[in-house]
């Protein structure tokens, strides 16, 4: 009987999402949203017609997807980095890197749809670029400055929050900064690492969509919805928002692949 409860506390947590988004898609195949809601089957098509869309259009969708995925792994990459290496600033120094901790959380609490235009102007101080590269470069400092503060603050626990035992002895073996760092702070600060990421895959990628909203360049997922919706043609937005959604999984799936792999490793 406890076994069974075990494995049912374990499935319960797929289980119940996973019969909710069923039940919303059969509601919703069925026009039953639009007739609850009062909405027209033009804005709102069936998933069916969404994937039809999809199918008989992703060779032209294709270069969107391939500049957003690019957008979402360069600004979460750069943002992770720069916040890891803050992380071990704050732990190392706390005087000094808690307050650039603090400064970078300030910066996050901008809204995106006011941050991107400043990054867009900014860039636009170099003339020598085209239009499509400085909006490239525009969207990924936005998505760096967004995916800086969750890694910071997560992976500063990670390299703080250290048990006393394990700092009592190689304080006893008269180890520095440098070596603690790299034998204790770094390794204890893995799992908290892949949290980090966990938070800041989808946060990278609703701030490289909404970003694609404000620039110049014609090309993206962000800049594609928009642009369908305000022509009307909501079956093809809807495609976008389609495989917004899939990206955001698929990388997050990988992750998820990837973390259980390492840490299942680490504990052993």
């Amino acid at each position: 009987m406890n076994k069974f409860k075990k494995v049912w506390s374990k499935c319960s947590g797929v289980i119940y999402p996973l019969a909710f988004g069923v039940i919303i898609l059969i509601l919703w195949q069925t026009t039953a949203l639009n007739k609850l809601f009062g909405v027209s089957g033009q804005i709102l098509p069936t998933p069916t017609h969404i994937v039809d869309v999809v199918s008989s259009n992703i060779g032209n969708m294709a270069p969107d997807i391939r500049a957003t995925i690019q957008v979402i792994l360069i600004g979460l990459l750069l943002g992770s980095v720069l916040g890891y290496l803050l992380a071990i600033v704050g732990a190392l120094f706390p005087n000094v890197g808690k307050g650039g901790i603090s400064l970078v959380t300030a910066f996050n609490a901008i809204p995106i749809i006011a941050m991107t235009p400043v990054f867009m102007n900014l860039t636009k101080l170099n003339v020598s670029a085209s239009s499509d590269e400085r909006s490239m470069i525009a969207k990924i400092l936005v998505t760096t400055v967004v995916s800086m503060s969750a890694m910071s603050i997560t992976a500063y626990r990670g390299l703080s929050e250290l048990k006393p035992f394990s700092k009592d002895l190689l304080d006893s073996y008269a180890c520095g900064k440098a070596k603690t760092l790299w034998k204790l702070r770094m390794p204890n600060s893995i799992p908290y690492v892949f949290t980090a990421l966990k938070i800041g895959i989808p946060t990278a990628v609703i701030t490289a969509i909404v970003s694609e909203y404000f620039t110049e360049s014609a090309t993206g997922i962000g800049y594609k919805i928009k642009s369908n919706i305000q022509n009307s043609q909501y079956a093809v937005g809807w495609a976008y928002i389609m495989i917004a959604c899939i990206v955001g999984i698929v990388l997050y799936a990988i992750l998820s692949i990837v973390s259980g792999i390492i840490l299942r490793h680490r504990k052993s």
